[in-house]
């Protein structure tokens, strides 16, 4: 009995491949990523050395791979994962940042990491989402990769105000002293998956923590880099 194909979920037209989730021809339209430093990932002459920005007060990860923008399409996407428990959609987007980690390393020699983290969530709004949105995603971007996910790697300690709803300066004030560390870093190189990095407040503080803990270097793995 032959399966049904799945539809493309930007144009709704059935898909030979419905694993892959979107079809080629809305893969190709796709907003285009502007040119950015390599480090922090906003706008730069280079895309293949540091910002001056960088130069002069570098962000605590090493490298940043991201898909696009903040902005449609991808944007409503994340949302519907992220708030409207559009779980369908974690292999999809999965795939799209894939595409973009692969074409880094093929362009910009980018290494292998050795440990894929998440940034965790609170126990308290764990429990109320009903769902981590970046488990499903990690899952499977460690098969695809080869790198090992430890999905308790990470742990908040406590319950922050949300960040989007806060200045920068408050941003990172609210999340000082909020990340533990449980698992074994030291000596390894670090992937840190977010869905969303804004100003850089969260993954920030958890490349700080992690570098302190002994790990030799992070990558900040997300969708969206809003610039």
């Amino acid at each position: 009995m032959l399966s049904m194909p799945t539809a493309c979920w930007l144009c709704k037209m059935p898909l030979a491949l419905p694993h892959h989730g979107l079809c080629c021809f809305c893969l190709r339209r796709l907003p285009m990523q502007a040119e950015c430093c390599p480090r922090c990932g906003l706008p730069a002459l280079h895309s293949r050395r540091e910002c001056g920005r960088c130069q002069l007060r570098p962000p605590a990860w090493q490298r940043i791979v991201f898909v696009t923008d903040w902005q449609p399409p991808l944007r409503e996407l994340v949302q519907r994962l992220k708030f409207l428990q559009a779980t369908a959609l974690s292999v999809m987007l999965a795939r799209l940042f894939l595409l973009s980690w692969l074409t880094e390393r093929r362009d910009r020699h980018l290494y292998r990491p050795d440990l894929l983290l998440c940034v965790p969530l609170h126990k308290k709004r764990a429990w109320q989402r009903g769902y981590n949105q970046l488990d499903d995603m990690a899952r499977c971007l460690a098969r695809w990769t080869g790198c090992f996910y430890e999905a308790a790697g990470l742990s908040r300690r406590r319950k922050t105000r949300i960040q989007h709803r806060l200045p920068a300066s408050a941003r990172r004030r609210n999340l000082r002293g909020a990340f533990r560390v449980e698992t074994a870093v030291a000596g390894r190189h670090i992937a840190l998956l977010d869905d969303v990095v804004t100003t850089g407040s969260t993954v920030e503080e958890i490349s700080r923590v992690l570098l302190a803990k002994g790990a030799a270097s992070v990558q900040i793995w997300c969708l969206c880099r809003t610039l």
